[in-house]
């Protein structure tokens, strides 16, 4: 009977416990890897400390996260992006946003975009030029910019629509990417192939820098980091940014 009763009082308490995770209140926000990396990630565990609101963070990239935000999947959307720069993203992708009125832009911080390369590579910093040659596949090997004689190796994040719409735009202008490259999606995995491959060249935002990859010096790419939501947001999302006000605005790091 002790024992039966033991199993009856864990289960009660089993059942409870998951009673109030399922109502505890909730964010999900779809992120862009700047956001992510720079802001979200970092402060989950404070945030939710703080207010007893649980951060979901979906690394989904900025049109997705649009998307999702507008079919009210998603409470909020961030992206390395100004809400015009989003817009005209959205415009491009085919997927316009109709009525920008209906939507609230908040600038939560900036960013700077970091190339990243393997952490043994010599090659300690790299100009516009170089770098365009580099991922416009018209320069091929670490040799042409002072590097061990080896094939260069792109890795791209396709979820990383913000941080490669202006990397493209502001170093390689009228360049086309090159078709010669590893596809990834977030930033983490661009991260982890450079990481494993000594041959390997990446761009992230400069939240991804850590002791497992190199960061050689390139001209100064910054962004605003903007989180979107619905005119009225949820109450939570308010909560959020006012953590996020209270801490001031993230910015790049030089």
């Amino acid at each position: 009977m002790k024992r039966s009763g033991a199993i009856q009082a864990f289960l009660l308490s089993a059942l409870l416990l998951t009673a109030l995770t399922c109502n505890a209140e909730e964010i999900k926000i779809g992120a862009g890897s700047a956001p992510a990396e720079n802001i979200l990630k970092p402060l989950k565990a404070a945030f939710e400390e703080e207010t007893g609101i649980q951060l979901i963070i979906i690394e989904s990239g900025p049109k997705v996260g649009f998307l999702d935000l507008k079919r009210a999947n998603l409470d909020a959307a961030a992206a390395g992006f100004s809400y015009n720069d989003w817009q005209q993203l959205m415009i491009n992708e085919w997927a316009p946003i109709e009525e920008p009125s209906r939507f609230t832009p908040v600038t939560i911080g900036a960013d700077r975009i970091v190339v990243i390369t393997h952490r043994e590579n010599r090659v300690k910093s790299l100009s516009a030029v170089q770098l365009s040659g580099i991922f416009s596949g018209k320069i091929g090997n670490w040799k042409e910019v002072g590097g061990e004689d080896a094939p260069i190796m792109i890795v791209w994040g396709t979820l990383m629509q913000d941080d490669n719409a202006l990397f493209q735009e502001r170093i390689m202008p009228g360049e086309l990417l090159s078709p010669d490259l590893l596809d990834t999606t977030t930033a983490s995995e661009v991260r982890q192939n450079v990481a494993a491959n000594p041959n390997a060249i990446g761009i992230g935002p400069q939240g991804i820098i850590d002791d497992s990859i190199a960061t050689p010096e390139i001209p100064e790419v910054t962004r605003e980091i903007t989180l979107l939501a619905k005119v009225n947001p949820p109450e939570a999302v308010k909560r959020l940014l006012e953590f996020l006000q209270s801490r001031g605005k993230t910015q790049p790091k030089h």
